[in-house]
């Protein structure tokens, strides 16, 4: 077998990706530009997110194969491309936002820094995840981990494009509860900031304790949903009923999203039979593009409907 090795040309042997390939552990096979598939079995641990998808992992990559992934199909292609091709629609709506709807719409310095500040965060979050799902597979754990690190990063900013819009318009006529509930979020976000330099933020042990603070920084929106509400007269009021049920299925998205995310539903009932499509995280990405094309119509929405109706002379009560 040596003797085979020392007669590929030394240009190939640099340029080739090394593996070990089928049942035959000592068997040594140079294949170009190919990347080889595991099983649930032979990953690394830090890999091991999801027993419930058996295969079709990608391992043991340097970072020039792990870009060339992006066009093999593995159980993380639907994961890069949803991402990616939602990066590319939030990409397109800024171009169209800016170039047309908000000029005809009367739109003011403010829309457009608010507008520009939720795309923005959206493509932000877009483009973290697809850099995890590209480069999770990395030889490095270290590698993996910053980006995974990256992720929960853009998780956050994704959530801070959500909030910012939302806070804005819903609280227009009212400059101090509008400051105050930017002001909050601002901090929460920044806490969740600090918190991931924790060491161990990473580590499965912390797993519950990383869901339960997004659970709690998405679910603080709540307290402003129900102040603006009381704020606005009740659910009797124009505003309330043209603009409530569009918060609400929101939070069903975000809701759905979520639930698929932490039960691991439905592979859970199919393992192995759902490695490459319909797995609870793919179905957990798409709903997120989903949530955040939604909110950014509602924004639109809620936009037209403030430059038509202009706030009362006295600005709502606190």
């Amino acid at each position: 077998m040596m003797k085979m090795l020392l007669k590929v040309p030394q240009k190939l042997l640099k340029t080739t990706h090394y593996m070990e390939l089928g049942s035959y552990q000592h068997w040594p096979v140079l294949i170009p530009q190919r990347i080889r598939l595991y099983t649930y079995e032979q990953i690394p641990p830090f890999l091991k997110e999801n027993p419930y998808i058996t295969g079709g992992y990608r391992a043991h990559l340097p970072s020039k194969l792990c870009l060339k992934s992006i066009f093999i199909l593995s159980n993380e292609t639907v994961n890069i491309w949803s991402h990616l091709l939602g990066f590319l629609l939030f990409f397109s709506l800024g171009v169209n936002d800016i170039s047309t709807v908000l000029p005809a719409s009367g739109a003011n310095r403010e829309d457009y820094v608010i507008y520009a500040t939720g795309i923005f965060c959206f493509q932000v979050c877009m483009l973290c995840s697809v850099g995890y799902h590209l480069f999770s597979c990395h030889c490095s754990e270290k590698t993996s981990r910053r980006w995974l690190s990256l992720d929960y990063a853009g998780i956050s900013v994704g959530i801070l494009g959500c909030y910012v819009p939302g806070i804005f318009y819903a609280f227009y006529c009212d400059t101090f509860w509008r400051q105050v509930y930017l002001m909050i979020v601002l901090s929460l976000i920044l806490a969740v900031f600090c918190a991931q330099v924790h060491p161990h933020y990473l580590s499965n042990d912390w797993k519950r304790i990383r869901t339960a603070i997004f659970c709690c920084v998405a679910g603080v929106s709540v307290v402003p949903a129900c102040h603006w509400v009381c704020l606005t007269g009740g659910f009797t009021t124009d505003v309330v009923k043209l603009f409530l049920p569009r918060v609400m299925i929101m939070y069903l998205i975000a809701g759905s999203a979520f639930l698929f995310y932490v039960t691991k539903i439905p592979e859970r009932y199919f393992p192995g039979q759902l490695n490459y499509l319909g797995a609870s995280h793919q179905l957990w990405h798409v709903l997120v593009v989903l949530m955040f094309y939604w909110w950014h119509q509602t924004a639109v929405y809620i936009m037209r409907f403030r430059h038509s109706e202009p706030c009362p002379s006295q600005s709502w009560s606190s």
